[in-house]
């Protein structure tokens, strides 16, 4: 599983500049704000921890139609599926997600709070922002996961992956959201969002592979 993981680590790096690619659409998402609501410093401030959270959500799925792609094309997909019974291809789905997290979506979190200074939030919302981003976005490439392995035999599968993905992403979006905004805004509370947070990512760690997987097996069936 670590030579897997290391294989699709090196494939996600060499692969067309998928994170900066993700990285230049964060950017324009966070540029664009300013000049859509105004020069209003304060209300910047209040709605930066949600537009950083759409922006990376919006950013997170540009490479999902990747994360079995390459597989596919060069047969590696078929002998994954052939030889491996439910559980153990959902575990290789579980490494193949992490790969694709740590190559496509850390770097979003690690430019979120750079990108929170255009929007004029205090040291502790930036925080506060990229913390739940942190816990958060790996719960958007485990759906994304089964919405990829529904459409991998898809030529064009990349703009269906987004919508079928988008609509389950929702609950995380508002609890990484809910979280920032408790962290700055008293008496709004941290904690209790942060941890259904959480809850929801180590939730969807075993029911995104373990969908992917079904999926996958019924594609080649």
């Amino acid at each position: 599983m670590l030579a897997l993981y290391l294989r699709d680590l090196r494939m996600g790096v060499r692969a067309g500049g998928g994170a900066l690619t993700g990285v230049l659409f964060f950017l324009a998402v966070i540029v664009t704000i300013p000049f859509g609501v105004g020069p209003d410093l304060n209300l910047l401030a209040r709605i930066g921890p949600a537009i950083l959270w759409i922006g990376a959500l919006l950013a997170s799925l540009l490479g999902l139609d990747r994360l079995f792609q390459a597989d596919r094309e060069d047969g590696s997909l078929d002998l994954l599926v052939l030889n491996a019974d439910r559980h153990m291809l959902a575990l290789t789905v579980f490494v193949k997600c992490l790969a694709h997290w740590t190559a496509s979506v850390l770097p979003l979190v690690i430019a979120a709070p750079l990108l929170g200074l255009f929007m004029n939030m205090s040291p502790l919302g930036i925080g506060a922002a990229a913390l739940t981003l942190l816990v958060g976005t790996p719960a958007i490439v485990f759906i994304g996961a089964a919405g990829a392995a529904v459409t991998v035999a898809l030529p064009r599968g990349g703009l269906l992956i987004s919508v079928l993905v988008l609509p389950l992403v929702i609950p995380v979006l508002i609890f990484g959201v809910t979280a920032a905004y408790g962290a700055v805004n008293d008496p709004d509370p941290f904690t209790p969002p942060f941890m259904i947070l959480c809850a929801l990512t180590m939730f969807l760690a075993v029911i995104g592979p373990l969908a992917a997987a079904v999926a996958l097996r019924s594609g080649t069936d």
